[in-house]
């Protein structure tokens, strides 16, 4: 008996496609990740880190006279088993896996940067302002990737990818992407396997979507598959990880996701082990994932929506600040240095006379190196994709 094809809306296929046994949570429609690919072969992974990055626990001044004062429990530097850079600037002891890459030259810092977000210090409008990449909040924005993604006409949806449970608005527009999730579970049977394809047949897009929806649910299956009948399932921001370097070691150029848990008020020293060693894993799985020859030409920018004050809290912590850190990663980073230009951390240096005194801004190294990556031009990175931004001069950050 042959099947006879329904008449059916989008809108009513997403509304009744769980009962036909399709989880929607894995489709590119519904889920959080994004890639891209492109005409260049150069890759971009931007990790938002949530929360307010305490940049100078992660990269500690210890050569400023005035750092020891100001931390009493958050101390930097060698003697406090932190590992020295520079003489000057000491990382982060839970950093310590990322050695390797700084001696290779693959890691690098930026340190006193920050967003043209300043004063009300709140984690939703700073966020907005780091993916608008604009100079002030506004409602309903797109975020600066998909503007980058927009400049050019040739690129499919393949190219740049949202991952994760959280939304990436730096990736929001009218350009194509894509998005995946962990836990995105798509199972059909044969027969609403059929009857989707029918249902979608004379939509090109939601064909598309619906094929790409099925492509990354196998892609998830594939790297379960490879572990073992009593191992737990790998931990969701190394799965994100794989998942990013299996897709840019094929057509996508670009991926974008975020790592929770840097607003840290109270007992930041524990947290911050915790979480720093999270972020290292990462980086460490992209790296291994992607291969030596995709890591070679491979950028990995970790950014966070404003740094922390410089003085702890009564509660061994810190409270929202301004000028922050950044992180670079990748084959293709001028590491082994810290970029910036330090303000110090005299009582007159400070911004607001509490918070490290912002001397770059953020938008402007994210400029310099999607320029470096992409081919994309100058007039176009300060007036589309950071609209008002002064890049300034090229701050050596790419090989």
């Amino acid at each position: 008996m042959p099947i006879e094809t329904p008449t059916l809306s989008r809108r009513g296929f997403l509304t009744r496609s769980a009962a036909i046994g399709c989880s929607l949570a894995a489709s590119p429609l519904v889920t959080p990740v994004s890639f891209a690919a492109a005409p260049w072969d150069t890759r971009l992974v931007v990790i938002l880190l949530r929360g307010g990055m305490d940049g100078l626990d992660v990269v500690q001044p210890y050569g400023d006279p005035a750092f020891s004062g100001l931390r009493k429990t958050l101390l930097g530097g060698p003697e406090n088993d932190a590992i020295d850079l520079d003489g000057y600037f000491s990382l982060h002891p839970a950093l310590v896996s990322l050695m390797p890459l700084w001696e290779a030259g693959d890691l690098g810092f930026v340190h006193a940067t920050s967003t043209p977000y300043r004063d009300k210090r709140s984690h939703f409008d700073g966020q907005d302002l780091l993916e608008a990449g604009t100079a002030h909040v506004v409602s309903g924005h797109d975020g600066w990737l998909n503007r980058m993604i927009g400049l050019r006409s040739d690129l499919s949806s393949d190219t740049a990818y949202a991952l994760g449970r959280t939304e990436m608005k730096m990736l929001i527009g009218p350009a194509p992407h894509s998005t995946w999730a962990p836990d995105s579970g798509f199972e059909m049977s044969p027969q609403a396997m059929r009857l989707a394809e029918l249902i979608m047949k004379d939509d090109e897009a939601m064909a598309e979507a619906f094929a790409q929806a099925v492509r990354l649910s196998d892609e998830e299956a594939r790297l379960e598959s490879g572990m073992e009948g009593g191992q737990k399932r790998r931990a969701e921001h190394l799965a994100v990880a794989d998942f990013a370097a299996q897709r840019l070691r094929e057509d996508a150029r670009i991926a974008a996701f975020s790592l929770n848990g840097w607003d840290m008020h109270i007992r930041q020293k524990p947290v911050m082990a915790r979480t720093l060693k999270r972020l290292a894993d990462t980086i460490l799985a992209l790296r291994d994932g992607m291969g030596a020859a995709v890591w070679g030409k491979t950028a990995v920018l970790a950014m966070t929506e404003f740094g922390r004050t410089v003085r702890e809290n009564g509660t061994d912590g810190t409270d929202h600040g301004t000028g922050g850190a950044m992180l670079l990663a990748g084959g293709a980073i001028n590491g082994g240095r810290v970029f910036g230009q330090w303000p110090g951390l005299s009582e007159a240096d400070l911004y607001d006379r509490r918070d490290l005194m912002p001397t770059t801004d953020v938008r402007a190294h994210a400029a310099w190196m999607m320029q470096g990556l992409t081919g994309v031009n100058r007039n176009a990175l300060e007036n589309v994709v950071f609209p008002g931004v002064d890049m300034g001069d090229d701050p050596g950050l790419l090989l």
